[in-house]
Formats: structure tokens, C-alpha cells, sequence
């Protein structure tokens, strides 16, 4: 037991110290890919530092939500990563505490306070880009719902541990037209959530056009860098739902073994390089797509995991 309450600490440092390290690595491919040097990988890891020595400025006008929201929204990511196969293909200690469902809402949990704090500052930017993510969220929802849903259909559980094992040991199911479908819905699912193009810019500065960065636009000093930093690692945390649990549950720790949890950690960082070297080819390819084609790109999500439920079901022996 004491084990693998360690490994589960494992895997939150996993998360609290490669979340900046994926951002970086993100922004520089696609910084090379346009012919441009770009920042440093580290440099996500020297802003918030730069943050974290900064003074905090908070005004007076707001209520506890705009002090309360930094903590929450570092944190959900870090408990949603004791839910879900990071580093060991197996359940450890707290893996039973909540379904992929619950991680859905305590996700979603954070992202509803960023936008309330977002409102909260009477800045009329921050509550614009706050029901535009609303607007997102609310498309992006349905989606969560019936992707988890027909995943548990599939698999018979909600656990994403036990769901992950379903695709190893059968390849007819990893292979069905279900499963691909799931896949497509849910790697748009991670573009609108993860903020990036088509649905938003992270990279884009212009108050009126903003969507998840005006949520923190008011916040300054610490609350800056916990924002931030949680937004990195919710962003982790979706990959390595899509990669360790339906994409490529392959090279996790099998077992209990100290070297075979140290081996995971450098083949769950390549099948994000991996990863990330798809996100930038997407990226650099596609345009940001106007607020009103937003409903569509999220509507094409939905009628896919709709497709894939229908596709799982009667692809179901005895239906």
C-alpha cells in the first residue's frame, strides 16, 4: 500500500514537472515550424518563476472567488492524475476514488470558477472571454458525456485503468470503428478544451479575440503562475487521458518494480513528443476559426461520439 501511494506521488510530480516542459516544447515547434527561432523550451519554467517573486495586485472590487480560483484550478489537474494511468498501467492508491466521469467534473469544476473569477473583476474583457468559454464548455460537455459514456459501454467500467487494459487485451476492439471514432471526438475535444487552434489562439494577445486567456487577464503575481501552471497541466493530464487510456495504453509500468516505473517515464515523454508533433503540424495548418464556426467544429465532435456509441452498440454480440 505504501508503494503505491509513492508511485501515485510519482505521478503527480510527473504532472507538476513536465506540464511547463510540454508547453515549451509546443510553442518552439511551432515557432520552428513557421521559420521562426522561438523561445527556449525552459521558458515557461522561467516565467513562472518570474510570476511566483512578482507582487500580487488584487482589487478590492472582488470577492473570495478571484483569490480562491488560482488554488483550485492548480489543483483539480493534480487530483484528477491520481484518477488516471500517467506512469503504470495498474490501479494505485487513490485510482478507485472517482470514474473518468468525475474527472470530467472536477475539470470542468476549474474552468467554471476561472470563468466566475473572470467576471468577478468587472473587467470587460475577462467576463467576454467568459462566456465565450462557457460556450465552449457547454458544446464541449455533450461530447465528455457520450465519449465516456460509449467508452464504458466498450469496456464495461468507468475506471480508466480498467478501460485501458480493455484495449490491450483486445485488439478487435482497439481496431473497431467505435474506437476510432472515439478517438477523433475526443482529440477535438482536447483542441477545444486545450485552447488551441481551430477553436483559440493561446498564442494570439488581442483582447477581442481571446477565449481561455482573458480569463486571466486580472490576475497578477502568484495568482498568474498558479493559473497558468494549471492550465499546462489540465492540459497534460487530457493527453494523457487520450494516449495512456484510448490511443496508446502501451509502455506504462506493469508492475511494482522501481526500474519499471523509471522506464515509463521516458516512453510516456516520447509518446508526447509524439503527440505534440501532430498538434503542431494542426496547428500550423489550420486557421483560427471565427466565434460563430466554433458551434460547428464542436457539433461535428458530438455527431462523431454520437456515431461511435451507435457503432459500438451494435457492434455489440447478441444486439
Amino acid at each position: 500500500m505504501l508503494r503505491t501511494v509513492v508511485y501515485n506521488l510519482v505521478q503527480l510530480l510527473f504532472i507538476l514537472g513536465f506540464a511547463p516542459l510540454y508547453s515549451g516544447v509546443l510553442s518552439r515547434f511551432k515557432e520552428n515550424v513557421q521559420s521562426r527561432r522561438g523561445p527556449s523550451i525552459l521558458q515557461p519554467y522561467r516565467d513562472l518563476w518570474k510570476l511566483f517573486h512578482k507582487d500580487e495586485v488584487i482589487s478590492s472590487q472582488t470577492t473570495w472567488i478571484f483569490r480562491f480560483t488560482p488554488y483550485l484550478v492548480f489543483v483539480v489537474p493534480l487530483f484528477v492524475a491520481s484518477l488516471i494511468p500517467v506512469l503504470t498501467d495498474y490501479p494505485l492508491a487513490f485510482a478507485f476514488m472517482g470514474d473518468m466521469l468525475a474527472a470530467g467534473f472536477f475539470l470542468g469544476l476549474g474552468g467554471f470558477f476561472a470563468a466566475l473569477a473572470a467576471v468577478d473583476t468587472g473587467n470587460p474583457y475577462g467576463p467576454m472571454g467568459a462566456s465565450r468559454t462557457r460556450m465552449v464548455g457547454f458544446l464541449a460537455e455533450p461530447v465528455f458525456m457520450i465519449v465516456f459514456f460509449t467508452v464504458s459501454f466498450v469496456a464495461q467500467s468507468t475506471i480508466p485503468y480498467i478501460v485501458q487494459q480493455q484495449w490491450v487485451a483486445s485488439p478487435a476492439a482497439f481496431f473497431s470503428p467505435a474506437h476510432i471514432l472515439l478517438l477523433i471526438a475526443f482529440f477535438m475535444l482536447i483542441l477545444a478544451e486545450g485552447g488551441k487552434i481551430p477553436v483559440d489562439n493561446p498564442t494570439g494577445h488581442f483582447e477581442l479575440a481571446m477565449i481561455d486567456e482573458s480569463k486571466g487577464l486580472e490576475y497578477s503575481g502568484r495568482g498568474a503562475a498558479l493559473m497558468k501552471w494549471g492550465g499546462q497541466m489540465k492540459f497534460l493530464v487530457l493527453t494523457c487521458v487520450f494516449l495512456n487510456v484510448l490511443l496508446a495504453p502501451w509502455g506504462l509500468a506493469k508492475d511494482l518494480f522501481v526500474n519499471h516505473l523509471l522506464l515509463a517515464i521516458p516512453l510516456t515523454l516520447l509518446k508526447i513528443l509524439l503527440f505534440t508533433v501532430i498538434l503542431v503540424v494542426i496547428e500550423t495548418s489550420l486557421a483560427k476559426l471565427r466565434l460563430f464556426r466554433i458551434s460547428e467544429f464542436l457539433g461535428a465532435a458530438f455527431i462523431i461520439s454520437v456515431a461511435a456509441m451507435i457503432a459500438s452498440i451494435f457492434s455489440t454480440p447478441g444486439v
